[in-house]
């Protein structure tokens, strides 16, 4: 019995609410791994915002690619992993950060949260990551 999703399944399941731990490359050391709130939309990119000045938004510039990984918290078990390259850009307020904190808090509690992070957004950035590889486990197929 095959434990994996397919295409349609991976997708639609990348694309619920879920905590995405993405890695990246850190030169001589392990992957630097750290939870991220993002957005996606099946058949396109996984896109989040982060401070620029971070030690991520470095590594993600020089290594060019990342991984991320995407699961359920309870039995039985689903995950999504993928790796792809990554690209920077400005984010669009709107659809990169109201609505991810939407996504995540809800409108009340989302618009608190954007209140007390403005200052915080100064000079983020945005990444969109291209899933080339794709790695599932889907448990509930096992009946």
């Amino acid at each position: 019995m095959a434990l994996s999703m397919s295409k349609a399944e991976r997708e639609t399941f990348l694309g619920g609410t879920h905590i995405a731990v993405v890695s990246v490359a850190d030169g001589g050391r392990g992957p630097l791994t750290v939870p991220i709130w993002y957005s996606y939309e099946p058949g396109g990119v996984v896109r989040f915002v982060t401070g620029g000045a971070s030690k991520k938004a470095a590594l993600l510039r020089a290594a060019g690619r990342m991984s991320l990984c995407v699961q359920t918290e309870t039995a039985p078990y689903q995950y999504v992993s993928i790796e792809g390259p990554v690209s920077i850009g400005i984010p669009d307020f709107e659809r990169d950060v109201r609505a991810v904190a939407y996504r995540y808090l809800g409108k009340q509690i989302g618009e608190i949260y954007l209140q007390m992070t403005a200052a915080e957004r100064e000079g983020s950035i945005l990444v969109s990551l291209v899933p080339e590889r794709w790695l599932t486990v889907d448990y509930t197929k096992m009946g």
